[in-house]
């Protein structure tokens, strides 16, 4: 057989066997080209012809006779004219299955290998995204949270918003060790600031200001709004009267704008950023200024220049020791409060939405009212309107109260029911014999003023029999417990060692005088009364006296007969007089006046009294 013949004959037999895979169509592909191209051979050779000749037959086991091929059987064929004969070549069957099975074995199982390694290589691929999705998904949900937490906490508002240099050296930790050993005054102060200081930081961030100015309040006040100095210092801001009145803030009977919350971290934040920007962004001569003011800061700065020194304010001397220790306890203030994990200092949380409403009004009206209208108690009303002395709103204004903000739609509601003439108490009061528009005001804890525009009064001349209307409180004055005549009364009340006194103020007299008398210092005897040293008196004015004498060396204001320090007089009733002023003028009591005497409901010209008079408390 010739190659053109074995290539026809393993043709015939892949195309017989079924079916036909890609291997076997590859490989007949490639046997149809080798036969054309035999054939293409074999007809440029004419001199050879083709012959058939009878095959060698063989019989096998079973008797069933095929052909058998010879070794040289090719050889023979292609040298001799014998025909080609018409094989079977289902003897090859078995031989090229064999072979071509453990080629296709071989190809599928080097499929199977790279499919299960691509297979596993998506798997892994998978699952690395997955796990990176995951990853980045948890960061996502780390920097949600933490995002979430700086948001509703003020106090890591407070540490994005800080931009003063941080300030290491003695005095400073001096003052930070200070704060360091008493943990429980800093827990104190956060919770005081819980309700003030998102608004602090809203209006720092609105005045581009650093952040660290919301801690000045801690310096001044530790937070608190009703906060009152040696030095005439009101408010968690500590402002001066008259620093109060040059930054427009109202003071009046009725009203102090320095315990306003609102008002007074406006007025404050200005003044800081005038200071500012007088000391070309100087923030440290800008808060010595605050405490010691402008015009001290700028003499110190000049007598160091003047000697060639240098003028920043850890080299100033010519400060109060007071001002010398103020800068260092904010910047002490600045360093735990950036670094509170450091210190292992707890911040409290501090919602950094501002918890209160600011509710407008039309008029005024009782302190006792709004909060029974909006469902809170008279203290929680003045923790957020401070400002207010009495026992109602100015009747000049401000009409506005601050009110907790899941309270303000039910106050809003309630209130719209109340007319403005029903939001204040009325009173008809008949004038006495002797009764003045003071004597009224005073009794009724209102002004004259008040009385006067209520009842279109011009002067201050009123008639015994006549009616006036007073405006009063519906409720005890001992409800409002925090209004000013409250708070100083409490003061007042405080058990210290000693022997209490009572002393009225007369005219002229001063704390200076009156500490004089008592041989007690001034500073101590404003304590005593929660005023300031420096503060006016008024006359008819009641103080409390603590002395270190023995009872019986001391005037009780229940004694009814002399003592030692008694001085017995008769005096006799002028026109206009009435127990309240005889009792004012001579610095003793009505109810001791009427123990004294016989006296009715009214005194005449003329009329005697006896009088014991402590003659140690007349001078001055």
């Amino acid at each position: 057989m010739d190659y053109s013949s074995l290539l026809a004959y393993t043709l015939l037999m892949f195309l017989e066997q079924k079916p036909l895979n890609g291997v076997r169509i590859i490989l007949v592909a490639l046997s149809i080209t080798l036969l054309v191209a035999a054939c293409t051979n074999l007809g440029h050779d004419n001199s050879q012809t083709v012959s058939t000749a009878t095959p060698v037959v063989s019989t096998d086991i079973t008797g069933t006779q095929s052909p058998r091929i010879a070794a040289h059987e090719p050889d023979s064929y292609a040298a001799t004219d014998v025909a080609r004969p018409e094989l079977d070549y289902s003897a090859l069957d078995f031989e090229a299955e064999l072979q071509m099975t453990q080629a296709e074995k071989a190809l599928a199982t080097q499929a199977m290998a790279t499919q299960a390694m691509l297979e596993q290589a998506k798997v892994e691929q998978a699952m690395e995204n997955q796990l990176q999705a995951e990853t980045q998904a948890v960061a996502a949900i780390k920097a949600s949270l933490l995002e979430t937490r700086r948001n509703d906490n003020a106090w890591h508002r407070l540490q994005e918003g800080m931009r003063l240099n941080a300030v290491d050296n003695s005095r400073v930790r001096v003052q930070l060790k200070w704060f360091l050993d008493h943990p429980g005054y800093l827990q104190r102060v956060m919770e005081r600031a819980r309700p003030i200081l998102p608004f602090v930081l809203d209006e720092l961030e609105r005045r581009n200001l650093p952040s660290e100015l919301a801690l000045l309040p801690i310096v001044e006040s530790a937070y608190q709004a009703f906060a009152y100095s040696h030095g005439r210092a009101s408010g968690m801001w500590q402002i001066i009267p008259s620093t109060g009145r040059f930054l427009g803030l109202k003071q009046n009977w009725w009203y102090d704008g320095r315990r306003d919350i609102i008002e007074s971290t406006h007025a404050a934040i200005t003044y800081l950023d005038s200071l500012a920007q007088q000391f070309d962004g100087d923030w440290e001569l800008a808060l010595a200024a605050y405490n010691a003011g402008p015009g001290k800061i700028r003499n110190a700065v000049r007598y160091n220049k003047k000697r060639k020194r240098k003028t920043d304010f850890w080299h100033l001397t010519k400060i109060r020791n007071e001002t010398r220790a103020y800068v260092p306890k904010l910047f002490a203030l600045r360093e735990l409060f950036a670094n509170p994990e450091k210190y292992e200092l707890d911040l409290i949380p501090v919602n950094n939405q501002v918890s209160y409403e600011i509710v407008e009004l039309d008029g005024q009206i009782d302190l006792a009212l709004a909060a029974d209208l909006a469902g809170i108690t008279v203290n929680q009303l003045y923790q957020l309107n401070p400002a207010f002395n009495r026992w109602a709103t100015a009747p000049n204004g401000p009409h506005r109260l601050l009110l907790p903000r899941e309270k303000a739609e039910q106050f809003k509601l309630a209130v719209a029911k109340v007319p403005p003439s029903e939001r204040i108490n009325w009173v008809r009061h008949k004038i006495r014999n002797g009764e003045t528009l003071s004597h009224i005001s005073k009794k009724y804890r209102t002004t004259v003023g008040l009385i006067k525009k209520v009842n279109n009064i011009r002067g201050n001349q009123i008639r015994a029999g006549k009616y006036l209307m007073v405006p009063t409180a519906t409720k005890s004055l001992n409800t409002y417990t925090l209004s000013e005549t409250s708070r100083k009364a409490a003061i007042q009340n405080t058990n210290r060692s000693g022997t209490k006194r009572i002393h009225i103020v007369r005219r002229g007299q001063s704390l200076w005088s009156i500490s004089r008398n008592y041989n007690v210092s001034t500073q101590a005897l404003a304590k005593w009364n929660g005023i300031a040293p420096i503060d006016t008196l008024s006359v008819g004015q009641k103080l409390v006296v603590w002395t270190r004498a023995s009872l019986s060396q001391t005037v009780s204001i229940n004694q009814t007969r002399p003592s030692n320090a008694l001085h017995r007089l008769r005096y006799t009733v002028r026109k206009g007089d009435s127990l309240y002023l005889i009792a004012n003028r001579f610095n003793i009591r009505v109810a001791d006046i009427k123990r004294w005497n016989r006296v009715g409901k009214y005194l005449h010209p003329g009329q005697k009294l006896k009088l014991y008079v402590d003659i140690t408390s007349q001078s001055g």
